[in-house]
């Protein structure tokens, strides 16, 4: 296995065996199948199948402790008319356990009401407001689905009310459970489910199955329910989620819910194959928008509803939604962007905005955890008190790091990857300074796991329309059966355009003797540090581009890195500056290879002078050398460039700054001259390049 240092930490890059390859296309695979089964270690027909099974039976509700008292205690509710609430959360996996638990218990003569706390005044799960409001209406029995598993104050008010309450959950407990009727969460250190791969619609259709006693009826009425609430809760597709996606998938190809219908139509489907991207990136973006934006009420009744007319309404309402999310969303970015400044390289990003949107910050937080790979914790202030959502990086277990700090927090909840607080304006600080040392412990530890996963290298000859739709043999993909990422090796930039108002990336890749189109979402040529004429390894996705009729091979780009001579240059040379800014021994020769000519220095600093243009210069510093050498038909290394750049900022003709892995560069010299010949960085070079190796050593920042 290749292993690589890049942006995501390292590309691990697995190879496949030539003779399991044959063997599983006789099987039937796909070339370019086999090679992914083959490199995560299915190489025969027989563990290929197995690894992609999905006829898997699913597994006995009762494995999970207190389902049966759960059970038995909703069937009596339903016996006696009591009136039993459904009590859910705003996300894609509460809001389709929901509709399944509620139409469930409505199918039995249940005398039941939906009920979604409003994000935005109540805050996740069960609360004393809600509580409160329905003891009011008389309300017997509440059950939770995809929430309340740390809700120990709200299930003592419900016993002090005389509410009974059954909580279903399947996120991370703490030590001390609710006092409950029924705890229902494989999470459980009691339970004997095999597994915690279920989602909040999980447990509820488990719980639905106990009650009736008909699991294989329930999967025909409620997959497509099951199939969106455990792709958008992004679950491990093995074992029996896997059987449950696949029977929701089908089902979402012959929708016979209006609502899903009408949503699907408003996605601009028109029939034939839909996979979990088409989930993940299509419907679910728009029922979470609903929660999201304070109106969750109208993704409920999406699902709810029979009556066509109306389904196309609610659906047209949530894509109106959604695009009022991205546009919220930008907002807060572009503030908290501005708010880490030119110079973060944070351990962790702790932001407080006091007018930032509840709904909306997770999304932020999770574009901020990728871009500046580390933990996000964004928080909504709200006068004394802030609620606060967090994304994970690497594999940093949020749960465990909130429990650590509980003291600091009134109330937490979540998972290892994403979890909310709330959290006291004065704790703020105190909280940034010990969840950024956690991470930094957790780096420096070498358990954090930021590898990109590549299956194998491929020929460019393989990448055709035929051999990507075989790929399809794969589904569905996801957690525990990712998509397939391939990289092709030594390919030359060929064209290179910023599109979507300079949001994405559009590229040409020349190898062997083929060009292939290329598309790099959420990155500008500047954080991707390459321009027209580099030679890069391509990681990538491949997928069949549809436009206007025409099919085409598209590279959906994972990253890139330049290929292998340069960039075992780059990293020689990089390993030898910071040599020099440590002040370590050099030898003569090594000096030689830092220290520019006076020509270089002229053919850096114009390359400057004409580039920078009155505003400061955005520039991955790889890129720019790189960009200098082809402008100037110099050999100039990057470390030589990089000293250019220090004797200039040193002599005061540049302003100087790095952010992350490129630097902004702003002329200041206003037509002064200086001499370079005196500056202290270039006197302690030549001193060591004339063998006095114990020149007095000059720090850099």
């Amino acid at each position: 296995m290749d292993v690589d240092v890049v942006k995501y930490g390292a590309w691990n890059v697995s190879s496949f065996d030539a003779a399991q390859v044959r063997e599983l296309e006789q099987a039937g695979y796909g070339p370019l199948c086999a090679r992914v089964l083959s490199a995560r270690g299915y190489g025969t027909a027989e563990a290929a199948a197995d690894y992609l099974r999905s006829d898997v039976p699913l597994n006995s509700p009762f494995l999970m402790k207190d389902m049966k008292i759960a059970a038995e205690r909703v069937r009596l509710a339903v016996e006696k008319n009591e009136h039993i609430v459904v009590f859910g959360d705003y996300d894609v996996d509460g809001i389709t356990s929901t509709a399944l638990l509620t139409e469930f218990l409505r199918g039995l003569g249940g005398r039941v009401t939906s009920y979604i706390p409003a994000r935005l005044e109540e805050g996740y799960g069960l609360n004393e407001i809600a509580i409160r409001q329905l003891h009011k209406q008389q309300v017997n029995l509440i059950v939770t689905v995809d929430c309340g598993i740390t809700a120990n104050r709200e299930a003592e008010l419900c016993r002090e009310l005389g509410i009974d309450l059954v909580i279903t959950d399947h996120h991370e407990c703490k030590d001390e459970l609710p006092r409950a009727v029924a705890v229902v969460d494989p999470h459980r250190a009691d339970c004997g489910y095999p597994h915690t791969n279920l989602s909040g619609i999980g447990i509820a259709f488990q719980l639905a199955a106990a009650i009736c006693g008909d699991q294989a009826g329930l999967m025909e009425r409620f997959s497509d329910l099951l199939c969106l609430g455990l792709v958008a809760d992004v679950m491990p597709l093995r074992g029996e989620v896997r059987t449950m996606v696949v029977r929701g998938l089908k089902a979402l190809e012959r929708p016979a819910r209006p609502g899903i219908a009408a949503l699907l139509e408003e996605c601009g489907y028109s029939g034939g194959l839909i996979t979990t991207t088409t989930v993940g990136y299509m419907l679910a973006p728009r029922i979470n928008a609903a929660g999201r934006m304070g109106q969750v009420e109208q993704a409920l009744e999406l699902f709810l509803t029979r009556d066509p007319v109306r389904a196309r309404t609610l659906a047209e309402g949530l894509s109106r939604l959604n695009r009022e999310r991205q546009r919220v969303e930008a907002g807060i970015y572009q503030q908290a962007v501005s708010m880490l400044g030119q110079d973060a390289q944070p351990g962790a990003i702790v932001l407080a905005g006091e007018t930032w949107h509840q709904g909306v910050v997770g999304i932020v937080a999770s574009r901020l955890s990728e871009e500046y790979n580390c933990p996000a914790f964004l928080i909504c202030m709200d006068r004394d008190r802030g609620k606060a959502s967090s994304r994970s990086y690497g594999g940093f277990n949020l749960f465990g790091a909130l429990t650590r700090l509980s003291d600091l927090l009134e109330s937490y909840g979540g998972h290892e990857l994403a979890a909310g607080f709330t959290i006291s304006r004065e704790n703020i600080p105190a909280f940034r300074r010990e969840i950024t040392a956690l991470a930094e412990q957790f780096r420096s530890s070498g358990e954090a796991d930021t590898a990109l996963a590549v299956d194998c290298a491929l020929e460019p000859e393989l990448l055709n329309i035929e051999q990507i739709e075989q790929l399809n043999q794969l589904e569905p993909c996801g957690t525990g059966c990712p998509l397939p990422v391939f990289c092709l090796e030594d390919a030359e930039v060929v064209q290179l355009t910023e599109v979507g108002g300079g949001k994405h990336l559009r590229l040409n890749l020349r190898c062997g003797g083929q060009t292939l189109a290329a598309i790099f979402f959420s990155q500008t040529a500047l954080r991707a540090g390459i321009s027209c004429g580099d030679r890069v390894d391509a990681a990538f996705i491949p997928q069949i581009n549809e436009f206007r009729g025409s099919r085409t091979v598209q590279l959906n780009l994972v990253d890139l890195r330049l290929s292998g001579q340069l960039r075992a240059e780059t990293e020689s040379e990089q390993s030898l500056y910071l040599r020099f800014c440590r002040a370590e021994r050099l030898e003569p020769e090594e000096a030689v290879r830092l220290l520019p000519s006076r020509r270089e220095f002229v053919a850096v600093w114009r390359y400057l002078i004409s580039n920078c243009q009155g505003v400061p210069l955005q520039e991955d510093l790889d890129c720019m050398s790189r960009k200098i050498v082809r402008a100037t038909d110099r050999s100039l290394t990057l470390g030589k460039i990089r000293i250019c750049l220090d004797v200039f900022a040193e002599q005061g003709l540049i302003l100087l700054r790095e952010n992350g892995r490129s630097y902004s560069i702003q002329i200041t010299a206003d037509g002064r001259k200086v001499d370079l010949d005196a500056s202290p960085i270039v006197i302690r070079l030549r001193a060591v390049k004339n063998g006095q190796s114990d020149a007095v050593p000059i720090p850099l920042s």
